[in-house]
């Protein structure tokens, strides 16, 4: 019920961040063209990348909300993850084209309307600072995902406020693009330790708060468990965590094997097992292990 609720929460906070980066980019690309700035246009194409990206996303997390179906046996909590990683090559492509506009820059620098990049600048500010804080501390890889992108856009504003009110004073049109340059590369950074986290999520890796070494020996503390052996532990979307393992138990009854099962359950749901398959098995059987 709390991974439901969680879901439903992450789906809120990322509509409400698509239409509010929506609207300013609109604001954006008007704002552009009245000041004649190149940066603040490119700026808004980029912006309406990331709102396209955020309504995917939005989508994918609405989607992963869905139960368990004859399609999709565990549920599509996974989509989640598809919608994290449609975000993190968006940035890449972003931050790609950033640069791509920045660096010439560097070395033919123009001086654009600085007091309407000032104005323009405050407002990115306010408007991505909202949506960023909004998904703040989100838990899911999705809305860190878009949390990054929200996040560069609030860097990208409040540099381009800093060079703003320099070149308002003084011309020294260079700042911009030096300072686009640092934010594409902080960003792509983090978006390669998004995408490893994805990556090992899809690839059914152990995740890193949970220790089989740790489950397995308290498993075998349990005065009715013998041994324990095809211990596998992954995750469906860096939040909710699947186990299975066999329990080389004692030859006993069924009502004792259903007690044990309730406890073996328990004590997993401790270590942040959220669902758990047990085979048990007697010390005589032969198992094929994967």
């Amino acid at each position: 019920m709390g991974h439901h609720h969680t879901h439903q929460h992450s789906t809120s906070k990322i509509r409400v961040a698509f239409f509010i980066n929506l609207l300013f980019s609109i604001v954006e690309l008007v704002g552009g063209l009245y000041t004649n700035s190149v940066a603040i246009l490119s700026d808004a194409l980029h912006d309406f990348g990331d709102s396209l990206s955020l309504g995917v996303s939005w989508y994918f997390q609405k989607v992963s909300q869905k139960g368990r179906d004859i399609n999709f046996s565990y549920g599509y909590r996974r989509f989640s993850i598809l919608g994290a990683v449609v975000n993190s090559v968006v940035l890449i492509v972003g931050s790609i084209f950033i640069a791509i506009e920045a660096v010439p820059r560097l070395f033919n620098p123009t001086q654009p309307d600085a007091e309407g990049m000032i104005w323009l600048a405050i407002g990115g500010i306010i408007a991505n600072g909202l949506a960023a804080w909004r998904l703040h501390g989100g838990q899911s890889l999705n809305e860190q995902a878009v949390y990054l992108h929200l996040l560069e856009d609030v860097l990208g504003w409040t540099a381009t406020l800093i060079a703003a009110i320099v070149m308002h004073f003084q011309n020294v049109p260079i700042l911009d693009p030096l300072l686009a340059v640092g934010i594409a590369i902080y960003i792509l950074f983090n978006v390669a330790k998004n995408l490893k986290k994805a990556a090992k999520i899809i690839l059914q890796g152990t995740p890193e708060e949970i220790s089989p070494l740790r489950i397995t020996s308290m498993l075998k503390s349990l005065p009715e468990v013998i041994d324990t052996h095809d211990c596998h532990i992954w995750s469906l979307d860096g939040q909710y965590h699947i186990l299975s393992i066999h329990l080389v138990v004692k030859n006993t009854s069924l009502d004792k094997l259903a007690a044990l099962k309730l406890k073996v359950k328990k004590l997993l749901s401790k270590e942040h097992i959220d669902h758990a398959t047990i085979e048990f098995e007697t010390d005589e059987e032969e198992c094929e292990k994967l």
